[in-house]
């Protein structure tokens, strides 16, 4: 059997190898010649890079068959996101593994720059002892002001009040009872800005944090103040920066991030005060490693069908364990929705009750939509570009909870209105330890079986003598059944009948069960990959 081909286009730590292991052919290239990406790029199943590759639409366009991009970082600046996406291409990354080294590097600007230590250094080493030109200040019982108070934000906000600061923080993401119990109080902007004596940027950049911290800003802050960035160039506008500090309106600045990289020139390298780096955040042994073997382990998921956690371009985040079984039930009752309405409906409802319901279950959706879509196009169906299919066949879906499920622990229900009005659904749960799938409703109509490579459904006037007509054009074709279940709405009334059986029903044996019992509906589901 020929193995998944996963290549590597930048140096990545031997634990990434280790971590994806035996099951894929590694191939190695040069990512950033490209001409030699190119060519390598068309046979590879996943692809991880780091910074230098970059994996655009002329890249994806020569990816036949790829599936993952890996990016061992947390930045994607180098991929195309979008063309990904439109791809049915899973892009991951590696959101925590730099987080400690982004952290205790924001650290390190601030003291060095409280203590003019590059300076100092750089004097020291010219054969200057210059003491009492270097003089600082200490961090005990000033006001640290962080802004962006998302996971690196909240570990600088821990290690500065270690070292006995009062921790004010801006994010309107934040709610205020959350900071209060890391021990940090929120407060406006302005505010921050006019009482911090340090303030550390740890933001994302996006068009609303382009130039955030302005002239206006750094208007209001302490003349003793010190700003670092070691979050994302451009957030702090340079030139006002550079005004502020030669002006005297700020003590110092450390920056380990600028608008334009690389940067080699800039005005803020005239001043003794400006700590600045080449962008070293998540520069460390332990962050490399971390970020390659985060990116393996989720390559390992993606190539085996499975939600990954860390996909950027997957609706939903982390998966509760209580979640995951639900996974592929939820995607065998989409296949099963589209086999028995025999096309997409205009509206999709995905409901979700019981236990789970308190869990996130965006994932579910997610799941429908796949297995709406598996039987319908061509194309490989990727819990990535499902909902790029339906928003292109104008499916809107929509997921609803509710904690109250009257017959079962849990129940997933699809109930789809389709373009003439008509309705469909279809429920399912998981029964016993071993979480068995079962179909416990179809149309309205409640059943009990489980779920089958192979089924059907005939819905027909409730009369006697049915089943066992359709037991004996089944037999008689050699078609076993394996389980069936008959439920109506009312005696003489509908009735519907749901089976499992070991092969499909060829069509023929099909058109002969439909005209020996009159069906309304018949429709057979083939589960099977």
């Amino acid at each position: 059997m020929t193995k998944p081909v996963v290549l590597i286009a930048e140096e990545l730590s031997p634990a990434t190898i280790d971590a994806l292991g035996p099951d894929f052919e590694v191939r190695h290239c040069d990512g950033a010649d490209r001409a030699q990406l190119l060519a390598a790029i068309g046979e590879a199943d996943a692809i991880l890079v780091r910074s230098a590759t970059k994996v655009d639409a002329e890249a994806l366009a020569a990816a036949r068959r790829l599936r993952v991009i890996a990016r061992a970082g947390v930045g994607l600046d180098n991929v195309d996101v979008k063309a990904a996406t439109q791809a049915g291409v899973m892009v991951v990354n590696a959101p925590q593994s730099n987080i400690v080294s982004a952290a205790e590097m924001a650290i390190g600007l601030l003291l060095a720059a409280a203590r003019h230590i590059p300076a100092a250094s750089t004097a020291l080493k010219a054969g200057e002892w210059k003491r009492s030109r270097y003089g600082g200040v200490e961090l005990y019982e000033k006001t640290a002001g962080i802004i962006g108070l998302g996971r690196i934000g909240v570990l600088v906000a821990q290690r500065l009040s270690a070292f006995g600061m009062s921790v004010i923080a801006y994010d309107p993401y934040v709610a205020a009872g959350r900071a209060a119990q890391m021990g940090v109080r929120l407060v406006p902007l302005d505010d921050l800005l006019r009482h911090s004596d340090v303030i550390s940027v740890h933001l994302p950049k996006t068009a609303e944090t382009v130039d955030l911290i302005g002239a206006d800003e750094l208007a209001k802050v302490k003349p003793s103040a010190i700003l670092v960035n070691a979050a994302r160039g451009g957030i702090v506008d340079e030139h006002a920066l550079a005004l502020a500090l030669k002006e005297g309106r700020l003590a110092a600045a450390g920056l380990d991030v600028f608008a334009s990289e690389p940067c080699t020139d800039s005005p803020l390298f005239e001043f003794d005060s400006v700590v600045a780096t080449p962008h070293l955040g998540a520069s460390t042994d332990e962050a490399q490693e971390k970020a390659g073997v985060a990116v393996a382990r989720s390559v390992r998921l993606a190539l085996a069908g499975e939600l990954v956690p860390d996909a950027v371009n997957v609706q939903g985040g982390v998966i509760a364990e209580d979640v995951r079984p639900g996974i592929p039930l939820t995607e065998k009752l989409g296949r099963c929705f589209t086999a028995l309405a025999g096309t997409v409906p205009s509206q999709l409802d995905v409901q979700v009750r019981g236990e789970i319901s308190a869990h996130d279950v965006r994932v579910l959706e997610l799941a429908a939509l796949k297995g709406l879509f598996t039987d319908v196009v061509e194309d490989p169906v990727s819990y990535v570009n499902a909902p790029v299919l339906a928003d292109e066949r104008g499916v809107g879906v929509r997921l609803t909870t509710d904690l109250e499920s009257p017959d079962y622990r849990n129940l997933i229900t699809l109930c789809g209105t389709m373009a003439d009005g008509t309705r469909v659904s279809v429920s399912g749960t998981l029964t016993g330890p071993r979480h068995q799938e079962k179909l416990v409703e179809v149309d309205g109509f409640d059943i009990e079986v489980a779920l089958s490579d192979h089924m059907a459904v005939f819905r027909y006037e409730d009369r006697p003598g049915v089943v066992g007509t359709v037991g004996r054009i089944l037999g008689e074709a050699g078609v076993n059944i394996a389980g069936m279940q008959v439920s109506r709405d009312q005696r003489g009334g509908h009735a519907l009948v749901a089976m499992t059986v070991d092969s499909a029903i060829p069509a023929p044996v099909l058109d002969e069960i439909v005209a020996a019992i009159g069906a309304e509906r018949a429709r057979q589901v083939d589960l099977s990959d």
